[in-house]
C-alpha cells in the first residue's frame, strides 16, 4: 500500500519561505514521477509542480515560477517543495501525489496521479 506523508506546512508572513516534504513508502519511489498540488478554500485543486522519476525534468505552474523549486531524494524516498517569496495567494492545503505509471515524465494533469497524501496547510499572512 502506497503512503505519502507531507510535512513542513505552517503559518508564515508574506515574503517568507517554507520547505514542504513528502515521504513515500509502499513501492519503488525512484520509478515514479511526483507532483505537488494545492487547494484553496472554495477553489479547485490546482497543479503546482512536478518532477520526473530521476529528477532530470521538472515542471512548475506559471504562478510559482521563479519562487518555488521541486526536488527529490530517491535514496530517502522523499520529494520536496521549496517555497520562497510567499504571497497570501499561496495560502492553501498542499498535497503531494505519485504518478500512476512508472518511468513517466512530469505531468500537470491531476488524473495522471493515483496516490495522494493527506495534505499540509500553508497559510501566508499579509
Amino acid at each position: 500500500q502506497v503512503q505519502l506523508v507531507e510535512s513542513g506546512g505552517g503559518l508564515v508572513q508574506a515574503g517568507g519561505s517554507l520547505r514542504l516534504s513528502c515521504a513515500a513508502s509502499g513501492r519503488t519511489f525512484s520509478r515514479y514521477a511526483m507532483g505537488w498540488f494545492r487547494q484553496a478554500p472554495g477553489k479547485e485543486r490546482e497543479f503546482v509542480a512536478s518532477i520526473s522519476h530521476n529528477g532530470g525534468n521538472t515542471a512548475l505552474a506559471d504562478s510559482v515560477k521563479g519562487r518555488f523549486t521541486i526536488s527529490r531524494d530517491n535514496a530517502k524516498s522523499t520529494v520536496y517543495l521549496q517555497m520562497n517569496s510567499l504571497k497570501p495567494e499561496d495560502t492553501a492545503v498542499y498535497y503531494c501525489a505519485q504518478r500512476a505509471l512508472a518511468w513517466r515524465g512530469t505531468t500537470t494533469t491531476r488524473g495522471d496521479y493515483d496516490y495522494w497524501g493527506q495534505g499540509t496547510q500553508v497559510t501566508v499572512s499579509s
